[in-house]
């Protein structure tokens, strides 16, 4: 679940444990390695490049997230990769990528037309001519903040060995496109719950579609599932290839 709660050292330890490899992560793999340059925007605690260069990657590999914490972490996993602190609005990159990457939802964290405008804007920039821009969004149809509920708790254990119970609860009605929610963290050595609060955006795959042209940007692909599954009311994902 892409948000900003990751942004504490003790918390950013814990992301990988919270949200292990999987599908997604092979779908995005596969691509990575198959580019000769790559960004990822929001990389978070680096495992998707760092596994790219573990696989044999040979060319250019650069994270970019907006949490020191996460680039911390990130900065552990793997040497031979560009980590840089900041966010789309801060970077600069002139056709320099084949393939940008926005992976774990974090696209959902852009909220207002004019900021998803800006931040297609930069990676349309950053991107050589015929280069490709991939992430994937909940698809609104499938109403993925209906689970997100205090009795669906879920416990990890941190490097200490100690129990961290991980909790949501959405707040308040859902407003138009966009589901404000709570994310509890519990642990026995702290004296009080850690709570962050955050806001994301589901668009579906026509308003997408929209902001994308709009940027220059032409979808050649659109996915509801990791098996490369069409768009439906039922599929979780909206998985957009665009270029």
């Amino acid at each position: 679940m892409a948000d900003r709660s990751f942004s504490d050292v003790s918390l950013a330890a814990l992301y990988d444990q919270l949200n292990p490899w999987g599908a997604g992560d092979d779908f995005y793999l596969d691509l990575v390695m198959s580019a000769r340059s790559v960004l990822d925007v929001g990389c978070g605690t680096g495992r998707l490049l760092a596994r790219a260069r573990e696989a044999g990657h040979a060319g250019r590999l650069c994270g970019l997230d907006p949490a020191a914490a996460m680039l911390v972490q990130a900065r552990r996993r793997a040497a031979g990769v560009e980590w840089v602190l900041g966010d789309l609005g801060s970077a600069c990159w002139e056709r320099e990528f084949d393939l940008v990457v926005m992976t774990g939802h974090a696209f959902q964290v852009l909220l207002g037309d004019e900021e998803v405008r800006a931040a297609l804007t930069a990676v349309r920039r950053a991107l050589v001519d015929g280069g490709r821009f991939v992430f994937e969004t909940r698809n609104p149809a499938a109403r993925a903040w209906r689970t997100w509920t205090p009795d669906r708790a879920r416990e990890v254990r941190d490097a200490h060995g100690d129990a961290v119970r991980v909790s949501h609860r959405v707040e308040g009605p859902v407003l138009g496109d966009r589901v404000t929610f709570s994310e509890t963290f519990e642990h026995p050595r702290w004296e009080r719950p850690r709570v962050s609060r955050s806001t994301l955006r589901f668009l579906g795959a026509d308003a997408l579609r929209g902001l994308l042209g709009e940027t220059g940007f032409v979808v050649r692909e659109q996915y509801g599932d990791w098996e490369r599954g069409p768009v439906s009311a039922t599929a979780p994902e909206i998985i957009t290839v665009a270029g």
